[in-house]
């Protein structure tokens, strides 16, 4: 955790830091101006997704507008989320939901 996190986390209330724990999920979102062969490329690089994978969510992305592609803790969604941010994607985070 670098020292601006250590910063955010002093500001945050208990309720707040509390709401952060727990299972937290990177969407993606389609948009108009990114190539199937970009996205494919940044989830491979940015999330550790095989090449299959990576076709296979931007093809999802592609067909509904949006596809879940990273699952893990707030903070490491939230750094997946500014560095796809930094390659031209459109991704937010919000918590994960089981739908098993």
């Amino acid at each position: 955790m670098n020292f601006m996190s250590n910063v955010r986390l002093s500001k945050m209330s208990k309720k707040q830091l509390i709401s952060k724990r727990g299972k937290w999920e990177v969407i993606l979102h389609n948009d108009s101006h990114n190539t199937f062969d970009h996205v494919i490329d940044c989830l491979m690089e940015i999330c550790g997704h095989s090449y299959i994978q990576s076709v296979q969510c931007a093809t999802v992305v592609h067909g509904s507008t949006k596809c879940s592609i990273y699952i893990d803790s707030f903070d490491d969604c939230e750094s997946v989320r500014h560095e796809l941010k930094l390659l031209g994607l459109t991704a937010t985070v919000s918590k994960y939901k089981s739908y098993v």
